[in-house]
């Protein structure tokens, strides 16, 4: 934040007149705003990196979490501003700047307003400039620790008291895995602590608490407790079908799976999978992968599934010569032999888009390799289909330099325009939207992407619509804050009803199936002993598995921190939700028959466990109470 302090001073400017209090460069965070006088609060932005290749959203929210400003920012849209009006109020607003961001933004505020920032943990969410300054304070009896991680720029951390001066001080070391970091415990006390945080160094900035509130200040004085009201999400259901919801799946290895994974497997239901085959591998072991594709179809019943081609190691750049055209007929040989059953889609290599140094270079495999899949009318038979190339990201550009030549909706485009016979679906893969409250984009991405491919008579897609990897961070960029605790659990709730509300896509992918070095991103994970353990995330998808219907229905929703899907099979009718704050939300369901008979309505909270819940049924509405962090599922029998 090279204006984190205070630019003007407190109190008042030689003109007389109180300073505006500013903040800047956030790259990742919320701050809290509550004002006790009507007063606005202004967002510029400049860019920071790729800011031309990257669409991007800042939300305010008010003290019920209901949305006041969504500020939809385009890709050329790289310098720019905001206003927004703050009224007077106990509760706090909600300003938030989603992380990973491509800007750069500054805030500026009436320096009477309490304003309170929360950063994101692990990843960086600021830069700073040497010596910049903040407050925290932390209530009696809380065992506080204070972290930080080094991401190039500001090294070192020093607190101290500021009642009796004790300092500490927190050395910040560049470290072999992105997730580690460094920590010190504070002092527990019996009294409330304020200590002054100064960040050494200039640049990129991760610093965070833990064991008390993560809000830091400009001044001790606005060091005050948050408050959040309850939130209010009016429904409404109607009966028509939309479509069809995703078959959701995960990443899967092309090696026989242990048997202590079956039973992880078996939770998760997997109803699609995504898949890497190497083609330097099969090209010289030809039927190396045959069982274990075999397996997953026969004992785990994935009928529907992706395949990559790649090199070892997931070597993305593949070439149109010997070896990859012998990895392709291999495949092609090993699919024939799953006796037609299920649809297995291709991709000729993995992300293209960040991986070859243009379209045009990656254009030659791609014709060569769709030529040689459509040689065979056996292959279509089997139900090989080709899928564009999966994509790093689709509306926005890959990281890397000169993305925004590189967007996949834009090659996907060109790819339609060029070679429209030659496609059967669409895929890409959703990185580095780690915001809660931005994972509607995964809405608009499936919107867009159905747009690209046009609509038929019955308002679905041409060409099938696979989302085929996703998760909050790419590669081994991983907080442990987001892949082992319950945020996870929200996150993918989230994505799977945003991604599937408007019955569009066909698959949705988590990657990936189990932790793997130095991938920590599964929904298992593998214990000392060789047991495999479900985690958040894991056991928030065998909730989800187990209320997941076919069809989607339309159903309005105002809120904007709760998400919900509606759903329908047959008779049955589902309603899944998350509520992603901690705030206590009051649902109303309209449109309803009462009573609901049988129905029944559970949580899945932050103790990762499903429970029964109470609700009421009367005159067409359904009422309940949904804590904080929670997700649910409400059904009931429509006949």
């Amino acid at each position: 934040m090279k204006r984190l302090a205070l630019l003007l001073g407190l109190g008042m400017s030689l003109n007389g007149f109180a300073a505006p209090m500013q903040w800047g460069d956030i790259r990742d965070g919320s701050l809290y705003l509550q004002a006790d006088r009507p007063d606005t609060v202004t967002v510029s932005w400049v860019p920071a990196w790729q800011a031309e290749a990257n669409e991007e959203h800042i939300y305010l929210l008010d003290g019920h979490g209901r949305l006041q400003g969504d500020r939809f920012i385009k890709a050329s849209e790289v310098r720019g501003s905001q206003r927004w009006p703050l009224v007077p109020g106990a509760a706090s607003y909600r300003l938030e700047i989603p992380g990973y961001s491509f800007r750069s933004y500054r805030i500026e505020h009436d320096d009477q307003t309490v304003a309170l920032f929360s950063p994101a943990k692990v990843h960086f969410s600021v830069e700073t400039r040497n010596g910049d300054e903040l407050f925290f304070r932390v209530a009696p009896g809380e065992r506080a620790v204070l972290n930080g991680k080094y991401h190039g720029g500001v090294n070192a951390l020093q607190a101290q008291r500021v009642d009796d001066g004790q300092q500490l001080s927190l050395a910040l070391t560049r470290h072999p895995a992105y997730w580690q970091f460094d920590q010190v415990a504070l002092p527990v006390s019996d009294q409330a602590q304020v200590w002054r945080l100064r960040l050494q160094g200039s640049g990129k900035a991760a610093f965070w608490l833990d064991g008390t509130a993560n809000l830091f200040a400009q001044n001790p004085q606005q060091l005050q407790p948050l408050r959040e009201d309850p939130g209010q999400v009016r429904l409404t259901l109607h009966d028509k079908i939309l479509g069809r919801t995703p078959d959701l799946g995960i990443a899967l290895p092309n090696l026989m799976p242990p048997a202590a994974s079956h039973a992880a497997l078996d939770a998760l239901k997997p109803a699609a999978a995504s898949y890497y085959s190497y083609v330097d591998v099969v090209s010289k072991k030809a039927g190396f992968e045959d069982p274990v594709r075999q397996l997953y179809q026969s004992r785990f019943g994935i009928r529907q599934d992706i395949t990559l081609l790649a090199g070892t190691g997931r070597q993305a750049n593949l070439r149109a010569d010997g070896q990859s055209s012998n990895g392709l007929d291999a495949w092609l040989a090993a699919t024939r032999a799953l006796d037609g059953r299920g649809t297995h889609y291709i991709g000729f290599a993995d992300e293209p888009n960040l991986n070859y140094s243009s379209y045009e270079d990656y254009r030659a495999i791609f014709v060569s390799m769709a030529r040689q899949v459509r040689s065979d009318p056996a292959n279509a038979k089997a139900g090989v289909r080709i899928a564009m190339p999966a994509t790093s990201r689709l509306v926005n550009g890959p990281f890397t330099r000169n993305a925004a030549s590189k967007r996949g909706i834009d090659w996907a485009r060109r790819m339609l325009s060029e070679s429209a016979d030659q496609v059967d679906a669409l895929a890409w893969h959703e990185w580095m939207i780690r915001d809660l409250l931005a994972t509607r984009v995964y809405r608009d991405s499936v919107r867009r992407a159905a747009e690209l491919v046009g609509l038929d008579a019955n308002g679905q897609p041409r060409k099938a619509l696979l989302l085929d990897q996703t998760n909050l961070s790419s590669g081994s960029s991983l907080s442990p804050y987001d892949q082992e605790t319950h945020y996870a659990a929200l996150w993918w709730a989230s994505v799977v009803i945003n991604a599937s509300q408007d019955g569009l896509l066909t698959m949705l992918n988590w990657f990936q199936a189990a932790d793997e070095p130095p991938y920590a991103k599964g929904m298992a994970r593998v214990s000392g002993d060789g047991r495999f353990e479900l985690k958040p995330v894991g056991l928030a998808q065998q909730f989800i598995a187990r209320h997941w219907l076919p069809q989607v229905l339309q159903l309005d929703n105002d809120a904007f921190e709760v998400d919900v899907l509606a759903m329908a099979g047959d008779e049955q009718r589902t309603l899944l939700g998350v509520n992603k704050s901690t705030r206590l939300q009051r649902v109303d369901l309209s449109s309803v028959r009462c009573p609901l008979d049988p129905a029944a309505l559970s949580f899945f909270g932050v103790d990762n466990r499903a429970r029964d819940a109470p609700f009421a049924c009367k005159n067409g509405r359904v009422r309940f109470e949904l804590p904080g962090q929670t997700l649910f599922a409400l059904n009931w029998n429509a006949s």
